[in-house]
């Protein structure tokens, strides 16, 4: 635990002598003296202290300009005023700057003892629950991932938990997430972390140059290799190697990396020397590699080799819950420069947003709200700032194709307008009424109203 501080501000020298001798009892306890008030301001303005005592009738700058000081630069720190000359608009004064209590000199040395622990206490238990609290407040932040849920927090518990071992690591998915966050945690976490991390999407490389992408090659091992080349494995050496779509990985491709994770030595095209590597493997895949392995298009041994441990990461479908603080995130950091303050989100955005299915998941809902800022008109991001499609429910990408989808899109037309009629005349063209009847976000409403030309007034 650090020491506390304790900072005393008297003119007068003996006072600064019995002042230190009182808080010479108090443990873990560093006691700063300065006869000036113009100095005991400047440390703190420096410096951080737990408590304040300072006299009220000093020659340069008084004990009523350190606290009003003390207020601006270290409000959490409680004050103590000494004084001989005790008024009482100097004492009002100093309890509206914020003084805990007053003391009137000549005291008893306990008396000041007794004050001081009680408010050095009293910051000690502010602070802790100040920071519980900013604890509780970022419960829902995990290094790169956002969200409450049931869910995630069982996600988190799985990266802490696998983090703090150096085994190999399978993550699944599906696509968008956050299968990369997920490995970048582990490795953020573990004692390779000063280390690097190597990202390889395997979906990526043709398969003529996995062997050489992973392995490495010597020089003249192929057409066109002029020079020594060290594979992504080697380079990641000491550090976490990350295999996205593992289950990309051609078939002869598999078998070496099954000896190279069983014997942590690879040997590089065309060459004939091992080559140690110290490397963690983490692996991902959205896929089902089980399926994969019953038909034999993915190996058994290696499936169950990179399986060590294994996270789950659930879709978002699965963790509505944390929509708004998954969108509350996006617009704070993708917000348009050109809009002053905060960008606030219209519940109905939401509303919306939380009732979409999300195949492409976080990655997809990132977009989408990217998407909806860069038409953002004020200070707000409402409904008519979502792309049509998600709003309406309707693919919105291009033209019916054929008659059965010109057919469906005209009957879906008629139907709407048929049921905004009913519904107005129901509702006698109050809007918030209708909207609430129709489960629909009033911004929507308004967006189909405008769409088949219906005025509210006029069923009034």
């Amino acid at each position: 635990m650090p020491k506390r501080r304790i900072l005393v501000v008297d003119d007068e020298p003996g006072m600064l002598e019995v002042c230190s001798d009182t808080f010479e009892s108090l443990e873990d306890t560093e006691v700063v003296t300065s006869t000036s008030g113009a100095k005991a301001v400047e440390l703190l303005k420096s410096e951080h202290f737990d408590l304040l005592v300072t006299d009220i009738r000093m020659p340069d700058v008084d004990g009523v300009q350190v606290l009003r000081d003390l207020k601006q630069c270290s409000p959490g720190t409680a004050a103590i005023v000494l004084t001989a000359y005790p008024m009482v608009d100097t004492a009002v004064a100093s309890m509206k700057l914020g003084a805990a209590d007053y003391i009137t000199k000549p005291f008893r040395p306990n008396d000041l003892l007794a004050l001081a622990r009680h408010l050095l206490e009293a910051s000690r238990l502010g602070e802790e629950n100040r920071l519980l609290q900013r604890q509780v407040d970022r419960r829902h932040v995990f290094d790169d991932f956002v969200g409450k849920s049931v869910a995630m927090q069982k996600v988190y518990e799985a990266i802490e938990h696998v983090a703090g071992s150096d085994v190999d690591v399978l993550i699944l998915g599906e696509t968008g997430t956050g299968k990369e966050l997920a490995a970048r945690s582990v490795h953020r976490r573990s004692r390779r972390a000063k280390q690097r991390f190597v990202p390889v999407d395997c979906g990526a490389i043709p398969d003529n140059l996995f062997e050489s992408e992973l392995f490495g090659h010597e020089r003249g091992a192929f057409t066109g290799a002029d020079s020594r080349n060290l594979g992504l494995l080697e380079y990641a050496s000491s550090g976490t190697f990350f295999m996205d779509e593992i289950a990309e990985l051609p078939s002869p491709v598999q078998a070496k990396l099954l000896r190279v994770l069983q014997e942590r030595q690879v040997r590089r095209v065309g060459g004939r020397q091992l080559i140690d590597v110290d490397v963690r493997v983490i692996a991902a895949t959205s896929r089902d590699l089980d399926a994969l392995v019953r038909e034999r298009r993915f190996r058994e041994d290696l499936y169950y080799r990179v399986k060590v441990a294994c996270i789950q990461l659930p879709p978002l479908r699965d963790r509505r819950e944390d929509i708004p603080l998954l969108v509350e995130n996006f617009v704070e950091r993708f917000a348009p420069e050109s809009v002053k303050g905060k960008v606030s989100v219209d519940p109905d955005v939401l509303d919306v947003l939380g009732r979409q299915s999300w195949p492409g998941n976080v990655r997809e809902l990132l977009n989408v709200v990217r998407r909806s800022l860069a038409n953002l008109r004020g200070s707000e991001l409402t409904v008519d700032e979502l792309p049509e499609e998600l709003v309406t429910g309707r693919d919105a990408g291009g033209p019916a194709v054929g008659t059965f989808f010109a057919e469906r899109e005209a009957r879906i037309d008629v139907f709407e307008r048929e049921y905004l009629d009913a519904l107005l005349g129901q509702c006698a063209g109050d809007v918030t009424k209708a909207a609430r009847e129709a489960q629909l976000p009033r911004g929507t409403f308004y967006r189909l109203l405008k769409k088949h030309g219906l005025t509210p007034a006029s069923y009034r």
